[in-house]
């Protein structure tokens, strides 16, 4: 068989299966935002309500395509576009299985691009162009609150790139690779203890909020708060343009997911029911719907984030990135490459990572109050203890 043909075959099945899939994820969210308000979600079309994701993508075929006169006609549909492929491209070093497994069939192969060295690097410069999507969208549209929710999303996707990349830089020291295939197969070959959460907890963290940023998820949705921009960057969209959008949106949710499987929690790697050495039948299955459990679990709590933890201002997401996310990423590296050159044990990374992160959030509350106390009319409230009043009348009218 040529080798085109698996890799052919591939890229039909991705890209084919994952507009579905991010119909049903919209299902999920809408289902649990109604779980979690004490609501009812879709329930009519379909048994359980399945079918409404079928029943909204042939209404957004279906609706009319409004294209105002004062946008830019070609940046306005150019802009979509750009968003939906970088998303796409961007899941083609992503393995979503086992790779390397004896037992799977010649023809099935669960990455599109195997073997690129600098995976990693790869994804964050192919993601690092999702925002001109944005950035185009909000300029073509000629409308305030699309050009005010793109410089938004431009200023962030810039400021969260920095601790995004800067967070999986321990991860490379560590396995002295950016291949994401050679990183999982790192981690396996310790057993779960080998697993870079232990290592780089810190780390983990950091990333999956930076992802989240760079992905536009709540709470990071500031360029695109209706509260505020009405829509943002795509509130001159409308229709199967608006809906590429968030295909590019839940895409890029997808790889974060399988993305924080693979750097931290060993892949398909679970002890005892998928090991390296598993050779039962249909081991190379269960392998596969051990990281897809994974990704989904990441996934679920990317939803439950969105109805949990309130927006922040602008203001507060650039000062988490610039002053707590960037020097948190850059003492992280410099601790990982103090353990790397005096070849100590990685297992001080994990009380390194929880010393460093109560130490910077004790500067952090230091550094605030010095501002506060800088503001001109600062008065500190003095907090006098609560006494009885009719002892305290008492008290006053015996003296």
């Amino acid at each position: 068989m040529h080798p085109l043909i698996p890799t052919l075959a591939t890229i039909v099945i991705v890209v084919a299966s994952i507009p579905g899939v991010c119909n049903y994820l919209i299902l999920l969210e809408r289902k649990l935002s109604a779980w979690m308000q004490d609501r009812v979600g879709p329930n009519r079309v379909g048994p359980l309500g399945l079918l409404q994701p079928l029943a909204d993508g042939v209404k957004l075929l279906l609706k009319e395509e409004v294209i105002p006169d004062h946008v830019d006609r070609l940046l306005f549909l150019m802009a979509p576009g750009i968003s939906v492929f970088t998303a796409l491209l961007a899941f083609a070093v992503v393995p979503f299985g086992p790779v390397d497994d004896p037992s799977i069939p010649s023809f099935i192969r669960f990455i599109i691009a195997p073997g690129i060295d600098i995976g990693l690097v790869f994804i964050f410069a192919v993601g690092s162009l999702a925002v001109y999507g944005i950035v185009l969208g909000g300029w073509a549209s000629n409308n305030k609150y699309s050009a005010l929710g793109a410089l938004r999303a431009s200023a962030q996707v810039v400021s969260y790139e920095i601790p995004l990349g800067m967070s999986v830089l321990g991860i490379a020291l560590l396995s002295g690779s950016l291949n994401l295939e050679n990183i999982m197969h790192q981690q396996i070959s310790g057993g779960i203890l080998g697993w870079n959460i232990w290592f780089q907890p810190l780390a983990a963290l950091m990333f999956f909020t930076a992802s989240l940023a760079e992905a536009n998820r709540l709470p990071f949705d500031l360029a695109e708060c209706e509260q505020e921009l009405v829509g943002g960057w795509h509130t001159e969209y409308s229709a199967l343009k608006w809906a590429l959008f968030f295909l590019g949106e839940y895409t890029h949710m997808i790889t974060i997911s399988f993305l924080t499987s693979i750097l931290f929690f060993g892949g398909w790697h679970f002890p005892g029911i998928a090991e390296p050495d598993s050779a039962y039948t249909g081991a190379w299955i269960v392998k596969l719907a051990v990281l897809g459990t994974k990704a989904f679990l990441f996934i679920w709590v990317i939803i439950m984030l969105r109805w949990t933890i309130p927006r922040f201002r602008f203001d507060q997401l650039m000062e988490l990135a610039w002053r707590v996310m960037i020097p948190l990423s850059l003492a992280n590296l410099l601790m990982v490459m103090f353990v790397k050159h005096f070849n100590a044990s990685a297992w001080w990374l994990f009380p390194g990572s929880l010393l460093l992160f109560a130490a910077w959030g004790a500067i952090s509350a230091a550094l605030r109050d010095a501002e506060q106390r800088s503001k001109p009319g600062y008065v500190r409230r003095k907090v006098s203890p609560q006494t009885d009043n009719h002892h305290g009348h008492g008290h006053a009218a015996a003296h």
